[in-house]
């Protein structure tokens, strides 16, 4: 069975440390830990009393000063892996902890999970290919030496490098490694742990190289357990549950975020609010608990941003100066069919290409899979269509040679309607309202990726009154765009007035119109 030796490093919080420490060991396992010797000697001395009859912890032979983005931050890791393989020779995986990681799933599910395979557990992407690092430097971490913190001492760290490239002191990565990046939370079999330390003894030149690159905790233990493990043995993932904000800020978690934690295909969870002593307290009995099953949904990352972006208003994607003062043309007419059930939308849509032969377009700003013609990559993904929005709808209307067209959109697009219906050309507007039952929001919420077939019903039961009041608040934004060609088509109105609403829709007579409102099945879910 899996024996975990866990690597905390940790800075503050003496009595968390204690707790977690106890807690992770009465679970059958290990702890290792580096206390900040940047930290106060009386929190670390409070620390090691505490837990000097606990034969399952042990300490880092020394304390380093650590800085977030120094080579400190490995150097302190490798001290305590160092002190784990030594004095725990049973452990057979060693997890990389912070003091502010709190377990969300049991110790007994923990070791059957690492028993299931195999395998080590690390995020390792090419650093050069991939699109891991999304703002900062990147190759600048690597070819050129940091011997200043960019944090602590901005102005040295820049011109450092400035002068380092004006003198051409550009270096090169070790030709044998391909350098990965990841986070630096991983999970490590021994025998892994074993090679890269003896990698670090032997090669001195690899070590020289990382300890001058900028935020090495995130590419020296990828690198090196990509350059000794076999591919096949490596799951490029972490164990450990953590989201950033929009400001690339750690999501903290508080009492409330105790369902959605347990249903995360992960084992342990960061950062958890000081504040938060119920959830921990809640957590802590968890992993102790036997017995128990833990229904994976999966949902996290969406449902946060999902909870966090209501009441935002903004434009995900600003017009270019170009897009703006184009047109689509003054003799051409858009005509936007707005529904949140998609499937009512596409029925209409079709429907209305029977009836009238006008071209209609499925979901082409939300559906990536939406059938269009090939118009030079342009719509080859969402992003592109909606950045270069009315270039897109311009190409389809040349592309059929009509002069007007009929496109689906979601109602959470309000900022998409307000630019084409800003536009020189006649634009006109049909909002087709539904009823909602619960089964279906929550099947909105399931196809959207706001939860799974596993999220538990506490968590679906708070979601529910946050997605209709999302549904309302997107009808109430359309009102109050106040557009001037705005239409409505009701499921709960007679067939005569939808009728009449899009008879003046589409410009058609009311007996075409009449035939097109009659369809029995246009709001079946």
């Amino acid at each position: 069975m899996a024996k975990i030796a866990y690597i905390l490093l940790c800075h503050k919080d003496p009595e968390g440390i204690i707790a977690q420490a106890k807690r992770l060991t009465e679970g059958g396992d290990y702890v290792a830990i580096h206390f900040d010797a940047r930290a106060r000697n009386s929190d670390f001395d409070k620390i090691r009393s505490a837990l000097a009859d606990v034969p399952s912890v042990t300490f880092a032979r020394k304390r380093l000063k650590c800085g977030w983005g120094e080579w400190s931050l490995v150097a302190a890791t490798l001290l305590a892996v160092r002190a784990a393989v030594e004095a725990f020779p049973r452990a057979t995986h060693f997890y990389m902890l912070s003091g502010d990681c709190m377990p969300i799933k049991s110790a007994e599910y923990a070791h059957d999970f690492l028993d299931r395979d195999e395998v080590d557990y690390i995020e390792s992407f090419d650093f050069f290919k991939s699109d891991w690092i999304k703002t900062g430097i990147k190759e600048e971490r690597l070819i050129y030496r940091h011997w200043f913190n960019e944090r602590m001492h901005k102005s040295l760290f820049y011109s450092s490098m400035k002068a380092q490239e004006w003198l051409g002191l550009q270096r090169r990565v070790p030709a044998d490694l391909q350098i990965q990046i990841g986070s630096q939370w991983w999970c490590l079999r021994r025998r892994t742990i074993e090679a890269v330390l003896e990698f670090c003894d032997s090669r001195r030149d690899v070590m020289r190289f990382f300890r001058t690159t900028w935020i090495p905790d995130e590419t020296f233990f990828q690198t090196l357990v990509r350059h000794l493990v076999p591919e096949h043995e490596i799951r490029t993932r972490t164990l450990t549950f953590l989201m950033f904000t929009d400001y690339g800020m750690p999501v903290t978690f508080y009492n409330d975020n105790y369902d959605l934690l347990l249903s995360q295909d992960y084992l342990f969870a960061r950062k958890i609010s000081p504040d938060a002593a119920e959830l921990k307290e809640r957590l802590g009995q968890l992993y102790a608990a036997e017995g128990v099953r833990f229904p994976i949904s999966n949902e996290g990352r969406s449902l946060f941003q999902f909870l966090t972006g209501r009441g935002r208003i903004g434009r995900r994607f600003a017009p270019r100066f170009w897009e703006t003062e184009s047109s689509l043309g003054r003799e051409r007419t858009l005509l936007m069919v707005i529904c949140k059930k998609w499937h009512v939308a596409k029925r209409l849509a079709q429907r209305i290409r029977d009836v009238t032969g006008l071209p209609t377009v499925d979901y082409l700003f939300n559906e990536a899979s939406t059938p269009l013609p090939d118009l030079g990559g342009i719509q080859s993904t969402l992003e592109k269509r909606t950045r270069h929005r009315r270039a897109l709808v311009r190409m389809l209307f040349d592309f059929w040679g009509k002069d007007t067209l009929i496109v689906c959109i979601d109602p959470a697009n309000v900022d998409l309607m307000q630019d084409f219906a800003a536009d020189k050309s006649t634009v006109r507007l049909l909002e087709v309202e539904c009823s909602f039952s619960d089964d279906y929001l929550v099947g909105h919420a399931r196809r959207v990726g706001l939860a799974g077939d596993r999220t538990p019903q506490e968590v679906i039961d708070r979601l529910l009154p946050t997605i209709r009041y999302d549904v309302k608040f997107e009808s109430d934004k359309i009102r109050d765009a106040d557009f001037a060609g705005l239409m409505r088509m009701r499921e709960a109105a007679s067939t005569e007035e939808n009728a009449v609403a899009l008879a003046e829709f589409l410009d058609i007579s009311i007996e075409k119109a009449r035939d097109i409102a009659e369809t029995n099945y246009l709001f079946v879910d």
